[in-house]
């Protein structure tokens, strides 16, 4: 039989109490504390996921903000640049407004009554107006007689024979004058390019 740990009859009016004695062990005091602090950490947990949650928000908001930024600077962006072009195109066109005019007049000239000599110097005069404006726009002849061959400026359409190996593979005739604009090919120049041969 076990001994009691209390003074005689203290047992007896514990268990006449209901009182468990157990809990004078502290065993039911213990288990109160690990509760307490379980609830504790849950609370703390579920606090911490709010403020994640809260962060997760606010980065979004600032992610698409961020995009929203960034579409409408594009958006500026594409609307400069056509806007620039539109002017310089406007540019170009108003530079030869002039030359236009000039060939008006001189397509509305009655023949019967004005020389050929006075036509062919009045489309002279247009166009070098007209070659005056678009080189001060960036247009530049491409024009390479005796010049070295150039595949990225021409385009040979026939040979000729070189009188030296000092002349082969030069230009000797040009059938039609390329064009650049600010550096930009925009047609070739059509070539004959002389080519040496070294059979005797």
């Amino acid at each position: 039989m076990r001994e009691s740990r209390f003074p005689d009859g203290l047992s007896d009016e514990l268990e006449d109490s209901g009182a468990p004695a157990a809990a004078a062990d502290g065993e039911f005091a213990a288990d109160d504390t690990t509760a307490g602090d379980a609830s504790a950490r849950t609370g703390e947990f579920a606090d911490r996921i709010a403020g994640l949650e809260q962060e997760i928000t606010i980065e979004r908001d600032k992610h698409l903000r961020l995009i929203a930024e960034f579409d409408n600077f594009r958006k500026r962006m594409l609307k400069g640049m056509m806007e620039a072009e539109g002017r310089g195109q406007a540019e170009l066109v108003k530079s030869i407004l002039d030359p236009l005019d000039d060939i008006a007049r001189f397509a509305h000239v009655d023949p019967a009554v004005t020389e050929s000599s006075m036509i062919v110097e009045g489309v002279e005069m247009v166009e070098k107006k007209l070659a005056k404006a678009l080189r001060a726009a960036g247009l530049e002849i491409v024009n390479p007689v005796g010049e070295r061959f150039d595949p990225s400026l021409h385009e040979a359409v026939g040979t000729d024979t070189a009188g030296g190996e000092e002349e082969d593979g030069t230009v000797s005739r040009v059938y039609q004058v390329g064009h650049t604009f600010k550096g930009q090919l925009l047609r070739p120049a059509r070539v004959t390019v002389r080519q040496h041969s070294s059979a005797s």
